[in-house]
């Protein structure tokens, strides 16, 4: 800068020398352009002098995280070299990682300074750790070491999947031949060279000069047209710049001090000339945005054979393209396969891809799977113990629902059931303490009946329920109908009685009122016969027994109304009160869970359940009054004996087990009271295992298939067949088991009285109408002007045949009152003449 007066300066080589230069360049004004200092941590815009004429190593993150998305795995180690170019990626790379929904649970740190026993120890260490992804960002130096070493260490297997940056890829940084005969199946991504007549002719060029292509890379091709757009804007920015510079004594020259730099007349112009240059260059579009090379396309390759080849690409606007991904199934399960495996339409099998992951206790072992050993409600899970051989074999719904899930998994995974028990083949302990081995790792994995609770989820993760569960209480029933003397008035409610009896009294009135009214001498005639016989009458239409005829028309719509109502009642009655002597009529012994705390009763609990402590630390139960059950049968003898006799009063369990015991013994249980809602059944597995995702999608392959469910519970314990005593719109709250109200009310046949008690009511008004009509037109002819009064007088006839009055006939002469003598008429029949003779008076 002082001796030579530089107006720009190309390079350093690394990161780590591009730092101080740059320091040196921006005090001189002189533009530092480097096409090799990758390093994120170097940035032009922190920089105002500093020029990257390549790609910064954080472009490549995206086009990374876009590789591991799109095969869902979901954990990666990276592992980098200890230098400002391994650190400077690794923020960036993290947090693209992230942003696609994958975590870095390790990070390998390998200084390029490190014997080669030092990286085989950091290899050993991450492979025991489940994560089988691993991103190497290196340079070709200590890149090709780690993988030689890994593949003599025999790392490199179909268990693993291996990504590189840029910075390994043959085109950019060259790696030995034995590295890469090594490094068989590893992706990579780089950036994208498109062919141009410009690159053909510099490579045939290349070849000329060396015979070889060994040493061309990307870093050459960056360099060149470095060189020519430093020369392009140098050209052009020559002429119009003439200063020079004096150069100083010979003891200024000894030593450089930096504070007193010259500053350059022409490295701005030089500077803002090449950030604004554009041209085609052999690397491709050279175009400056913010200091730096601007990426467009990046590479996906594969490394197969002693090359690398292109399966893809990647954009930042398109991403990975479908061509690429199926190019990248394919080439993955060529490589963990070793051989091409196709199903019938033509396409990779998608069980082949590595899965990105291994249970770090197996490697070459099967998954150590812990079961629970079970005394009852053996229906979920079954061991079953050959007494010659020993050997156990499995059976149950939740080993049923586990091999099925395993058979919807993407990919094989060899198992092992371990029952969790002690020498004497007995229970180990709760289901606390079988899931806490999965923190202990003894197990890999826990499947059985466990619930999931929060508590529990401290210390492993659950997959998705695989059936519903929850708490509730058992109960035994009481049923006194069929029992007490006075079922028989049961069936109607004392209002309906009431309204009973009114209605017939009324009716029996009515008809009487109706029929009296033309002396029917059927209903007797007296005041106090008509009115018993009409009361009779009306009672005895309950059986149909009436015998008495009715005269008058209204008197029988009346009637006719009334039979009708009664038809109805007698109907109901009989079916009301035959459901009460056949059905039972459950009640619970108890349905207030408050009731039992605060009587101190005795309650049970499935053994070995979290229900305890639900008892316990929600409910307020003494601890001292629950006692562990373990069987249907336990169960039974605790309700049947009762809290004050060595028993229970009532058991609380999960609602799978009390509905498998209500399915045995429903006739004198029931279930009662509030549920307390859990997640239902799930598998366990490690906090962090990738095994979760995975086994969560295949169970709801599972439980969405109804047709296999319905095989599951048929053959194991639900079997819609059998008969139950719960049903799913039974209400949960306490003591609403079912409606007290058996009796039929008088809302159910109002409308049946209303309509009656109208017809007879018209009946009546219809019939007093009648009667007024009829007096209001015998008092009218009395009193009309000019009439003469009449009297109807009867004769009787006399032995000797004259005719007498019964009336004087001096009132009728006082009185001018016309007498109207009525005879009958006689006739004396003479057989002998054929004659007769009849005598009128008149």
């Amino acid at each position: 800068m002082e001796n030579e007066q530089m107006h720009a300066i190309i390079g350093p080589e690394w990161s780590s020398q591009a730092k101080f230069v740059v320091e040196l360049g921006i005090k001189a004004r002189v533009p530092i352009i480097s096409f090799s200092a990758t390093s994120p941590s170097l940035s032009p815009g922190r920089s105002r002098f500093f020029v990257r004429t390549a790609l910064d190593d954080s472009s490549q993150v995206k086009a990374i995280a876009a590789m591991v998305q799109a095969f869902s795995w979901k954990e990666v180690v990276l592992i980098y070299e200890d230098t400002d170019y391994g650190l400077g990626l690794i923020p960036y790379l993290t947090d693209a990682l992230q942003d696609s929904d994958t975590r870095v649970p390790y990070r390998s740190v390998i200084s390029p300074a490190s014997p080669d026993i030092d990286i085989l120890m950091e290899l050993n260490k991450v492979m025991t750790m489940p994560t089988r992804v691993f991103i190497v960002h290196m340079t070709a130096a200590l890149g090709s070491r780690l993988f030689i070493l890994a593949g003599e260490a025999g790392i490199l297997n179909e268990q693993t999947v291996w990504i590189v940056t840029n910075g390994l890829s043959s085109l950019l940084n060259p790696v030995p031949s034995k590295a890469v005969d090594l490094m068989q199946g590893v992706l990579g991504v780089r950036p994208y060279v498109p062919s141009s007549k410009g690159l053909e002719d510099f490579m045939e060029k290349h070849l000329r000069s060396n015979g070889t292509y060994e040493g061309f890379n990307l870093f050459g091709l960056w360099a060149y047209d470095t060189v020519g757009a430093l020369a392009m804007v140098a050209e052009k920015e020559w002429a119009a710049s003439k200063s020079t510079h004096e150069s100083t004594d010979d003891t200024a020259t000894q030593k450089i001090i930096c504070s007193d730099i010259r500053i350059s007349g022409t490295g701005a112009k030089l500077l803002n000339g090449i950030i604004n240059l554009s041209f085609n260059g052999l690397s491709g579009s050279f175009r400056m945005a913010n200091g730096q090379l601007q990426p467009l396309t990046f590479e996906v390759f594969n490394v197969v054979g002693n090359r690398e080849r292109i399966i893809g690409y990647w954009t930042a606007n398109g991403g990975l393209s479908r061509v690429s991904l199926n190019w990248i199934h394919l080439m993955l399960q060529i490589h963990f396969v070793k051989a091409r495996v196709l199903n019938l339409q033509g396409r990779p099998r998608a069980d082949l891809v590595a899965t990105g992951w291994v249970i770090p206790p197996l490697k070459d072992k099967k998954m150590r799977v812990g079961v629970p050993v079970k005394v009852g409600f053996r229906e979920f899970f079954k061991i079953s113990w050959d007494p010659r051989t020993g050997i156990p074999t499995y059976s149950g719904f939740s080993h049923d629902v586990f091999i099925a899930v395993l058979d919807a998994l993407e990919f094989y995974l060899p198992y092992e059931f371990v029952p969790f028990m002690n020498s004497s083949r007995q229970s180990a302990g709760t289901y606390d303490k079988l899931l806490y081995q999965i923190k202990l790792q003894k197990f890999d994995a826990v499947v059985g009946d466990t619930t999931i609770v929060a508590n529990r989820s401290k210390y492993v993760d659950f997959t998705l329920p695989y059936a519903e569960s929850g708490v509730t209480m058992l109960v035994a029933v009481k049923d006194n109908e069929r029992r007490n003397m006075w079922v028989f008035l049961r069936p109607l409610s004392w209002d309906l009685w009431q309204t009973i009896g009114s209605f017939f009294i009324l009716t029996g009135l009515i008809i009487w009122f109706l029929e009296s009214r033309l002396k029917n001498e059927a209903f007797g005639s007296s005041r106090n016969e008509q009115i018993s016989t009409s009361l009779w009458f009306s009672f005895s239409t309950l059986v149909f027994a009436h015998r008495e005829k009715v005269v008058n028309n209204r008197t029988r719509l009346v009637l006719g109304v009334w039979i009708f109502v009664v038809l109805i009642i007698t109907q109901s009655y009989t079916a009301s009160l035959a459901s009460l002597l056949t059905d039972q009529r459950l009640q619970p012994a108890y349905a207030d869970v408050l009731d039992l705390v605060r009587n101190r009763h005795y309650v049970g609990y499935q053994k070995f359940s979290f229900v305890r402590e639900l008892l316990v630390r929600e409910l307020g139960f003494d601890e001292s009054r629950m006692i562990p059950l373990r069987t249907m049968e336990e169960y039974h003898e605790a309700l049947s004996k009762g809290s004050g006799n060595g028993g229970v009063a009532a058991v609380f369990g999960e609602i799978p087990y009390v509905r498998l015991f209500l399915r045995r013994l429903c006739n004198s249980y029931m279930m009662v009271g509030p549920t307390d809602k859990t997640d239902g059944f799930g598998f366990a597995f490690p906090q962090g295992s990738p095994l979760v995702s995975y086994f969560s999608r295949a169970i709801l392959k599972v439980t969405e298939n109804k047709a296999q469910m319905d095989e599951i519970e048929r053959k194991n314990w639900l079997s819609p067949h059998t008969p139950t005593c719960w049903s799913e719109n039974q209400p949960n709250k306490a003591g609403a088991i079912y409606s007290d109200n058996l009796s039929l009310g008088v809302c159910s046949f109002s409308g049946l009285f209303i309509i009656t008690g109208i017809v007879s009511l018209l009946a009546v008004l219809a019939e007093l109408v009648k009667e007024l009509r009829a007096k209001q037109r015998s008092s009218s002819k009395r009193s009309a002007p000019g009439s003469n009064n009449s009297r109807v007088i009867p004769l009787t006839t006399s032995e000797n045949g004259h005719t007498a009055a019964t009336a004087t006939a001096a009132s009728a002469s006082a009185s001018a009152t016309h007498d109207i003598i009525i005879h009958p008429l006689q006739y004396d029949g003479n057989t002998n003449s054929g004659t007769s003779t009849r005598r009128d008076f008149i």
